[in-house]
């Protein structure tokens, strides 16, 4: 069992990378964590919103195995409270037979295929944040989540 966050581009920022390491680092304690960036895709400008989500949507299917669990980070996704979240994971891991792939969307969202394909949605908030935030966001309320899970004294309520 293995829980995968996949996102389409490279996080430049320095303090973000260093934080989110921070992160995983300590993911990794809990369950084997991993940060997968897919390449951003090039000459965009030739592209219209659709033909940009369908080429991202083809680079993410690639990623995916028939036995993973898809979760697609998105808005319209189900919003959680730590300890809910905490309890879906737990429910994730216990039914699913592989791993776990939350995954990050292009600028526009993700294609029809992908979600399709999608076992659920999950929506961090109802505010927009970059993509380099939800990343690290997403990170924290993961291990959040698994300190919950052991009792750990990290989240407080």
């Amino acid at each position: 069992m293995k829980i995968t966050l996949l996102a389409i581009g490279k996080t430049d920022n320095k303090l973000f990378q260093e934080i989110i390491a921070d992160y995983q680092k300590r993911l990794n304690f809990y369950i084997p964590f991993e940060l997968a960036c897919l390449p951003d895709i090039k000459k965009v400008k030739n592209l219209s919103v659709s033909e940009q989500k369908e080429k991202e949507g083809e680079l993410i299917l690639k990623q995916i195995s028939g036995s993973d669990t898809l979760l697609l980070l998105d808005e319209r996704g189900k919003e959680y409270r730590s300890v809910e979240f905490a309890e879906f994971v737990q429910k994730k891991m216990s039914s699913s037979s592989k791993n776990i792939l939350f995954v990050i969307g292009g600028p526009y969202g993700f294609s029809d295929s992908v979600y399709a394909r999608a076992n659920g949605l999950v929506s961090l908030s109802k505010m927009t944040f970059s993509h380099q935030m939800v990343r690290l966001i997403f990170i924290e309320q993961l291990y959040r989540a698994m300190t919950i899970l052991k009792g750990e004294p990290y989240h407080h309520e």
